[in-house]
């Protein structure tokens, strides 16, 4: 094995990985409460709180991948198969790719619906649509199914790093927690 599949991710890398990861697993389940449970005026907040950490999650997810770009990952252990690798390439790359989608849809359809993005109660993000409620209720549903998604990717992303550490105890893991 090479010394840089040894050496694991950068320091920058990691921060970049386990801050999405934070901001993404406390966005979900805030998106799926406060659009589906009547609770009444902390349902502003979720609202709120839900946009915020879009708010945040766009530059950060573009921000990473910028870096990705210019830094490419350590290679996978030599016994990895290449089919596995090609899953693990387009799961990272559907992740990078639904991460953006998602919040520019967003962005879009509660522009289209004119509610606020107040960016943790600090500054208000511009719309970046003109009002239109019909389009806005199909992309919050774009947006909904888009959630679900990335939740199945996620959990199939956890569950195979898991797998690597568990059951092969390889190093894939380990090169993202410690480096």
């Amino acid at each position: 094995m090479s010394d840089r599949a040894e050496a694991g991710y950068s320091s920058t890398a990691r921060l970049f990985h386990w801050s999405t990861a934070a901001l993404v697993l406390v966005m979900i389940p805030i998106g799926i409460v406060m659009a589906n449970a009547n609770v009444g005026a902390a349902q502003d907040t979720l609202y709120h709180l839900h946009r915020s950490i879009g708010a945040v999650l766009l530059p950060l997810v573009l921000a990473r991948l910028l870096y990705r770009l210019s830094h490419p990952p350590p290679p996978l252990p030599a016994g990895i198969s290449p089919s596995q690798r090609r899953i693990a390439h387009a799961t990272h790359w559907a992740l990078y790719g639904l991460l953006l989608l998602q919040a520019m849809v967003g962005w879009i359809a509660t522009s289209a619906y004119r509610a606020p993005i107040l960016v943790f109660w600090l500054l208000e993000l511009p719309p970046i649509w003109t009002i239109d409620r019909p389009l806005s209720e199909s992309l919050f549903a774009v947006h909904r199914a888009m959630g679900f998604a990335l939740l199945i990717l996620i959990v199939l992303h956890i569950g195979a790093a898991l797998f690597h550490h568990v059951v092969l105890k390889d190093n894939v893991l380990r090169r993202m927690v410690r480096g």
